[in-house]
């Protein structure tokens, strides 16, 4: 296993173990939803996403008793140890963090973070994408608001395709297929696109079939890969592993992706929405090339759709400016401080900015002048609801890479089998932190 893979899944794990084994998560005592005024505070915000800090001058100008800090603690599994070693220390515990939705029961289910209800959280449910407020409520209560989104969707080189003999962008999932053996037969590397066991794309064409392989009650796991929607999406892409039809050497973020979506040889990327921002600095050569379609479908005219990335924003349960941070925390996730996050790259799930025509009818040249929010708009309101993770998923994501790796290194296996040994693993690994998992 590489190092840095290694050194992701002992954080995970260490992370995961501290967390099974905390039921009241440190947490205070009943919170006063009223935002004092009488003294100074200080909010302590961790988060990656840099556009957090966008409404902080706002936000301080509406409260001037309150500075706010915003802090990146590390992305992804780096905060998420920070903030279990924080709280099992009982000090240094940030007012906000910033969660991956997938993330967020690791921390919710074992009573680590703030139920948000007690501020009127539920009230604001009828902003946001139905799938992203989903993704944000556990047993009803909402632990989170979300923050950013990614709906799924198919960024395509449209020149690329037109020069393989495909005039339109797949609109199934079979003249995916087709356009692939086309783009194929342009020779060298051209491929439609890459998959180096990323266990995102193939949950996506789940997804939104109807697959929905994880089921969650409180701290009592399912995993089951063989329902109709989840087997469908594994007989797919098989067929495309076995006919030579995806790249599996290129890894997403290497050189060698950036060399691909540049010079054309990757035709495709079955990605969240929010590629929108990075694509452009990773391809230049292609700009004017790239268009923006919603993910194929499994039946013509069908409109369901998935996620791939986002994230939420929680209060922890031991948070020492509960309603300082709520009034933070609903100002960029919802109020007027949302808007300076737009303005500087964040995709939101909340309709109001979904709905809002100056967003829907944004252009950028390398997209070909493409009102390309509209598609993503519409690929968020399309997102299929009922999907869960495990509250393990962290740990899981990279022990399915590992569990791949004979797979898309060497032809060793299918991905059904892949999938039950992952199944296996999960199992054993869940039922070791505390879950009951089957």
């Amino acid at each position: 296993m590489p190092k840095k893979r290694l050194r992701a899944a002992a954080a995970i794990a260490a992370s995961v173990v501290a967390l099974a084994g905390c039921s009241n998560g440190g947490g205070s005592a009943s919170t006063n939803t009223e935002v004092p005024t009488d003294k100074p505070i200080t909010l302590t915000v961790w988060s990656w996403d840099g556009t957090v800090k966008e409404a902080v001058a706002g936000f301080e100008k509406l409260h001037p008793n309150i500075t706010v800090n915003v802090v990146n603690a590390g992305s992804s599994t780096d905060e998420y140890t920070a903030l279990d070693n924080a709280i099992q220390a009982g000090s240094g515990v940030p007012d906000i963090a910033m969660f991956e939705y997938f993330s967020l029961p690791l921390f919710a289910i074992p009573g680590k973070l703030t139920d948000l209800s007690e501020f009127g959280a539920k009230d604001l449910a009828s902003d946001y994408v139905e799938a992203a407020w989903g993704n944000v409520t556990i047993d009803g209560k909402p632990y989170g608001l979300p923050s950013d989104y990614g709906p799924a969707a198919m960024f395509y080189n449209q020149s690329v395709l037109a020069q393989a003999g495909v005039t339109a962008p797949p609109a199934t999932w079979d003249e995916f297929y087709q356009a692939a053996k086309k783009v194929r037969a342009l020779g060298g590397d051209h491929y439609i696109t890459n998959d180096s066991a990323d266990i995102f794309v193939l949950m996506s064409l789940m997804w939104e079939g109807g697959g929905r392989p994880f089921k969650v009650d409180g701290t009592n796991v399912t995993i089951d890969f063989k329902d109709p929607g989840s087997s469908r999406a594994v007989a797919f892409w098989q067929k495309l592993l076995d006919e030579d039809l995806v790249n599996t050497k290129i890894t997403n973020w290497s050189d060698d992706w950036n060399r691909g979506l540049n010079e054309g040889t990757l035709a495709t990327q079955l990605i969240g929405g929010w590629f929108t921002s990075t694509l452009p600095e990773r391809a230049p050569n292609a700009a004017g090339n790239f268009r923006v379609a919603p993910l194929p479908q499994w039946e013509a005219g069908q409109t369901s759709g998935a996620e791939n990335g986002g994230s939420a924003m929680a209060i922890p349960a031991a948070a020492q400016n509960k309603a300082a941070a709520y009034a933070f925390l609903k100002y960029f996730t919802h109020g007027d401080g949302l808007q300076s996050r737009i303005d500087a790259g964040a995709f939101v799930p909340n309709l109001s900015n979904l709905n809002n025509e100056k967003f829907l009818s944004t252009t950028n040249p390398f997209f070909g002048d493409q009102k390309y929010n509209q598609v993503l708009a519409d690929a968020s309101k399309n997102v299929a609801t009922g999907w869960q993770y495990p509250p393990f998923f962290g740990w899981a994501r990279t022990s399915y890479e590992d569990v791949s790796a004979p797979l898309y290194d060497s032809r060793q296996g299918t991905l059904a089998e892949v999938l039950e040994t992952w199944k296996q693993r999960s199992i054993a690994y869940g039922n070791e932190q505390g879950f009951s998992v089957r």
